[in-house]
């Protein structure tokens, strides 16, 4: 059985004017490089094995200031990436009301290749314990693949899965 912690990004300035990131390339601000020092400081105390990020620098920055204070590398994967929201990225919600139906990435698309780095993860760490940072919509995807209600993520809190026998489930 591999525990995964699971972990959106720290605060970018995107996410407090709540603007769709999707691909772009943003940056933690000063809270969210915080939130990753106080995120590797809480962690310090559980044995971590492994630490996998989003490439995109907000869950990468995140992922390398927790492997710093855990003394763990980071291993960057693509699919972990939130999903690309095509035109209205950069935009609020409300500026994104003028967009005629979805432009990006079609959810299934997106939730396929989340869950094939997850269950790639699992599958190269049994038995272990892995940080995996990620973003909202990533979260999001594996949410409803186990059925669960998917609120709003909040910047660097934990989500505890695990995956057993090659099945994904929420730790109660």
């Amino acid at each position: 059985m591999t525990t995964l912690l699971l972990v959106r990004h720290g605060e970018t300035d995107w996410n407090a004017e709540r603007r769709w990131q999707g691909h772009a390339d943003v940056p933690l601000n000063a809270r969210g490089l915080e939130q990753a020092r106080a995120l590797g400081e809480r962690l310090s105390a559980e044995p971590v094995d492994a630490i996998y990020s989003s490439d995109l620098s907000r869950a990468r920055d995140t992922a390398a200031v927790v492997g710093k204070r855990l003394g763990v590398a980071v291993v960057l994967d693509a699919d972990l990436r939130e999903i690309d929201v095509g035109p209205i990225e950069g935009l609020t919600a409300e500026e994104a009301r003028g967009f005629d139906g979805w432009q990006g990435e079609p959810k299934e698309a997106h939730a396929a290749r989340v869950l094939r780095a997850v269950h790639s993860i699992a599958e190269r760490h049994p038995g272990e314990r892995v940080l995996v940072v990620t973003h909202g919509g990533s979260l999001r995807r594996i949410h409803e693949y186990l059925d669960l209600e998917s609120g709003p993520f909040e910047n660097c809190v934990v989500w505890e899965c695990v995956v057993d026998s090659g099945r994904l489930r929420p730790v109660d």
